[in-house]
């Protein structure tokens, strides 16, 4: 959990560097590259997480 909410909080920073210095568009791209994986990462973990209930 400490993992992905570091690379969101990175993604965040590159994103708003990427803003901010107009010839540094390529941070905001990786920005986003970043946030969408951490997405999808954490969907798969809870998809995961889903299957693996017991049922009574």
């Amino acid at each position: 959990m400490v993992f992905f909410l570091l690379l969101v909080l990175v993604a965040v920073v590159l994103g708003i560097i990427g803003v901010a210095a107009e010839s540094l568009g390529y941070l905001l791209i990786i920005g986003i590259v970043l946030l969408a994986a951490d997405v999808a990462i954490a969907y798969v973990r809870w998809s995961r997480r889903a299957g693996h209930r017991p049922i009574r």
